[in-house]
């Protein structure tokens, strides 16, 4: 299952919870999840919950957690 939230303190970018991998940040833009990496050091008074779809066009995978989605993403953490 993923999240995505929106952070006052980094608004150029999306944060995603992914069950089993933790927080990542990926740039808000075209592909930016291609260059996710893990984040640290976020204030949840920042963050607010998004719907998935909204980072579409960053590349974020639409249909929640898949196996081929877990073996990509521990090649990142």
């Amino acid at each position: 299952m993923i999240k995505l939230y929106q952070s006052a303190a980094h608004p150029k970018h999306w944060i995603a919870y992914v069950q089993s991998l933790g927080w990542l940040m990926f740039p808000a833009r075209e592909n930016g999840w291609e260059q996710r990496q893990p984040a640290r050091g976020l204030d949840p008074l920042h963050l607010r919950q998004m719907p998935v779809r909204c980072a579409q066009d960053a590349g974020l995978p639409q249909h929640g957690y898949t196996p081929a989605l877990h073996e990509e993403l521990a090649e990142v953490a």
